[in-house]
């Protein structure tokens, strides 16, 4: 069995893992990580995306043997010192979830897609999370919800020593409208 030395949500594990061991079988049977959820299995929904080393990833697409090495957050290692993420906040602010389930899988994708593109226009954004589904709420609020919390996390780089402020709802204004299949 592989000896695996993974950091996950900023605790060092070692572990030895079974060759054929997913990641996200690893994270929520051996490392108690339950807020990432098992959806289809096959890197169609999203819904197990983490980050890897700083990237989106859909941990039911690497072996856990794979994360030797490597830097994992999940969606309870965005939080620090118990204050919500920005984006985590704007979620909840915009009402940007119905049943939950994919919640996990968009939040994470939208702090990659931040990392990345700190300004995305409603489009990239879009496009940003098509690799997430949702069944539920249409998109509008997830891309109303990223948009926000882009606006918070550009203000706070702005300010040197500043805590990012809670996200502001924006439910009612300009919103887009919805799209059918993924997030594009």
């Amino acid at each position: 069995m592989p000896q695996i030395r993974a950091t996950v949500d900023g605790v060092r594990y070692d572990d030895q893992v079974e060759a054929r061991l997913l990641l996200i079988h690893y994270l929520r049977e051996r490392l108690g990580k339950v807020g990432t959820p098992v959806g289809c299995d096959t890197t169609n929904c999203g819904s197990c995306t983490v980050l890897m080393d700083g990237l989106s990833t859909k941990s039911c697409s690497v072996l856990a043997a794979q994360a030797d090495g490597h830097d994992i957050t999940t969606i309870e290692g965005l939080a620090e010192d118990g204050v919500l993420h920005p984006v985590q906040k704007a979620f909840h602010e915009a009402h940007a979830l119905q049943c939950g389930y994919c919640t996990p899988g968009m939040i994470i994708a939208a702090v990659d897609l931040l990392r990345e593109n700190p300004d995305p226009t409603d489009d990239e954004i879009r496009e940003g999370l098509e690799g997430n589904l949702c069944r539920c709420t249409g998109y509008a609020n997830i891309v109303r919800a990223v948009r926000s919390a882009a606006e918070v996390m550009r203000a706070s780089a702005a300010e040197p020593g500043s805590v990012p402020q809670q996200a502001t709802s924006t439910a009612g204004a300009d919103a887009p409208a919805p799209t059918s299949g993924g997030a594009s």
